[in-house]
């Protein structure tokens, strides 16, 4: 297959890894809890059944996290892509609700509505909750895929239609540890 015109001529264009809910100034904690996945190694690539609905099933990868800090009260997960050729990432993920005793999330569980009681997905790209796989434009190179997992000492009060700044906004000044997981993604 030729390449894509339109992504050679963006290749160059991203928005970049400082523009991450994980570049926050306001959201840093310490880095205290490790987030894996069974279905790729850190900055690896993610296995096709995971791509995004217009090119695939669709399928949230698993999940599994360390014990986090002591006195976590609830997770927040936040998945973005930072090389978007846009000037803010994709958000692929934005969940909440996370029981930290679960200490993992199997295939499928960011689905919406989810098969894990009390997850609850905010807004991501397009008005969608839920997963949203990699969908990355043909020729633009790779793509990475940023899990970013934060450690609250409270349960955010949001309301049912929450975004990412809401979010920010609800938990700021209550993250006291986060684990962060990189996956790649290419359509060539």
């Amino acid at each position: 297959m030729p390449a894509n015109p339109l992504g050679v001529a963006l290749r160059n264009r991203r928005a970049g890894h400082h523009t991450l809910v994980w570049a926050h100034p306001e959201l840093q904690a310490p880095e205290n809890f490790t987030l894996t996945s069974p279905a790729f190694a850190h900055e690896t690539p993610i296995p096709i059944e995971y791509r995004g609905r217009m090119f695939g099933a669709n399928v949230s990868p698993a999940l599994a996290w360390t014990e986090p800090p002591s006195g976590t009260v609830e997770l927040v997960l936040v998945a973005q892509d930072p090389d978007v050729p846009m000037g803010k990432p994709a958000t692929h993920a934005l969940t909440v609700g996370i029981d930290p005793e679960l200490r993992a999330l199997p295939d499928n569980a960011l689905a919406d509505p989810s098969p894990i009681p009390h997850l609850r997905h905010g807004k991501g790209p397009l008005g969608r909750r839920g997963w949203a796989g990699p969908m990355p434009i043909r020729s633009h190179g790779p793509h990475s895929y940023v899990f970013q997992l934060f450690a609250l000492d409270h349960a955010p009060d949001l309301p049912a239609s929450f975004t990412l700044d809401q979010t920010i906004a609800a938990i700021t000044g209550h993250v006291i540890g986060r684990a962060r997981l990189d996956g790649t993604y290419e359509n060539p």
